[in-house]
């Protein structure tokens, strides 16, 4: 059976994958009573290998030849192709599967050749096609396959930052009858004309013996059994926040061994980015003309775009280059007509009377803008620092505040190139010592305080920093990791703030607020 094609969910390694929602069978023993509509609850894996196709593209109408089938796969990748069962229970008849496997494929990073994997050709597992026996224009000559191991490894996340991976699956590519080429041959007998960089999906690659299946459907008999996992809990489909990762290999002796690099995700809950915010229609303020006066990798000024992106705000934007010329902020109208203590961000803007206001501190700047956006609408709940309405609220609120105010104040300053430039001033007066750059001091002040800050957020996150609801948390802490990799701080033992971050990938105001998507990052030396 071959599924409906789409590249639009095909995804990288390390992208998350949210929970899908569509039509489930309201009753499971008739289906004669319709449908309801839901997230689904048996969220499943398929462990697959994919298919690059490459060469030169066939005429529309002229099938390819099992003999030359070989010359258009440019190479493989491991494939996730995520799997909604319930969805798929409902749709599958007589439909076959659609809203089930359109909602995320993920792929490993590294497409490694067939020339790449020619020492470790091999026989299939039925060594044979006999049961089935392939039709004429399906039958290799050299019929065969590749000896690559394949691992299905689930990591259960939870509040603790600590977590235990169990490997579920085992199997090898060698598992699959129908090979490469017969697949690509078949998918073109009609005349489709394969073009590169089309992406085939080998199907679930299944051994024979517990422990070999490629999903869980298959490792559970259905849900009737569980898996069960190291750290001591079980699963027979996958729960909110669950990291999967598919691994391929290849190891022959006298041989390098290959690796096809990580094919991971996580699972987020459903509705994850319904809050994410499109571009939005200018609203009615009473204030307009807004500029942010900016520098593309200021974490400061990083923080007031997610703001502003968030809200739907139009602005300008206008670089500030803090090191060219000694930088731009230390100019006598910029600290008098904008700034007075030299930074960024500033936003500025005129009101209906034509009087022009200036707003300062990032922070600040959020907080302002949060106003903004409730005055236009008072029914909005959407906030960047919450709303403390309740005690819960008003705890959610203190939380989020610390972790902002712990970068703010007892990281993010340490990083400045002021900072930087006292320091090798203290140390070096005379100028003379081209190893005193302050970077050892900045280092350690950063570590230091995403130490305390993964403690922090392990005890609120849930899918951000702070719950499952964006905040000035992660407003803060997304600038601050950059900044950290910037430095060459090693960020692995910081799980919990790398899964905000991933989390935060997802919504596009963090992405068109990266700094690296701004105008001047490219004009900065």
């Amino acid at each position: 059976v071959g599924y409906h094609g789409r590249a639009s969910s095909v995804v990288v390694s390390g992208t998350p994958i949210v929970r899908p929602r569509g039509q489930l069978q309201a009753d499971n023993e008739d289906p004669w009573k319709g449908s309801v509509y839901g997230p689904s609850r048996l969220l499943d894996i398929e462990l697959e290998v994919g298919a690059f196709v490459g060469g030169p593209t066939p005429q529309l109408g002229r099938p390819i030849t099992i003999e030359e089938a070989e010359d258009y796969i440019f190479g493989l990748v491991v494939m996730n192709d995520w799997s909604a069962r319930d969805i798929q229970k409902w749709e599958y008849v007589p439909l076959g599967p659609f809203g089930a496997k359109n909602f995320g494929t993920t792929i490993s990073p590294w497409v490694v050749t067939l020339d790449a994997l020619e020492p470790f050709r091999c026989e299939t597992s039925a060594v044979k096609q006999d049961d089935p026996a392939p039709l004429p224009y399906l039958q290799d000559p050299n019929y065969g396959s590749y000896d690559i191991a394949l691992e299905v490894d689930l990591t259960p996340q939870s509040s603790s930052a600590a977590a235990t991976t169990t490997t579920i699956a085992r199997s090898n590519f060698r598992h699959m009858y129908w090979n490469l080429k017969q697949q690509l041959v078949h998918h073109s007998v009609t005349g489709c004309n394969m073009k590169p960089g089309d992406l085939l999906g080998s199907g679930t690659i299944s051994g024979t013996s517990q422990g070999s299946y490629g999903s869980m459907l298959e490792l559970t008999w259905r849900g009737r059994d569980e898996i069960k996992l190291d750290g001591g809990d079980v699963r027979k489909f996958l729960k909110d926040h669950d990291i999967i990762n598919l691994r391929g290999f290849c190891s022959k002796e006298g041989q390098p061994r290959i690796g096809f690099g990580d094919c991971a995700g996580q699972i987020l809950p459903a509705g994850a980015y319904d809050a994410a915010r499109a571009p939005a229609e200018s609203k009615a303020l009473p204030y307009k003309d807004f500029t942010l006066h900016t520098y593309w990798r200021s974490s400061c000024s990083w923080r007031v775009r997610v703001a502003l992106a968030y809200h739907g705000f139009d602005y300008a934007s206008k670089p500030v280059h803090l090191v060219k010329g000694g930088g731009e902020q230390h100019s006598e109208s910029y600290r008098t007509s904008t700034n007075p203590m030299a930074q960024v961000p500033s936003l500025t803007f005129v009101d209906a009377s034509g009087e022009s206001h200036s707003v300062t501190q990032s922070l600040a700047i959020v907080d302002f803008l949060d106003g903004l956006a409730l005055a236009s609408d008072p029914h909005s709940s959407k906030c960047l620092v919450p709303r403390a309405d309740s005690p819960e609220g008003a705890l959610r609120r203190a939380k989020a505040l610390e972790i902002a105010e712990l970068i703010n104040s007892g990281i993010q300053p340490h990083q400045n190139l002021s900072t930087m430039k006292t320091i090798k001033v203290a140390l070096d007066p005379a100028g003379g010592a081209a190893d005193v750059d302050g970077k050892g001091y900045v280092v350690a002040k950063i570590r230091a305080g995403l130490q305390a800050c993964e403690k922090l957020v392990a005890t609120s996150a849930g899918l951000f920093a702070v719950g499952n609801e964006v905040s000035i948390a992660d407003v803060c802490i997304i600038p601050q990791l950059y900044g950290a990799r910037r430095f060459g701080i090693d960020l692995s033992t910081y799980t919990t703030l790398l899964r905000v971050e991933k989390a935060c990938e997802g919504l596009e105001c963090f992405r068109s607020a990266h700094a690296d998507a701004q105008a001047d990052a490219e004009l900065a030396q």
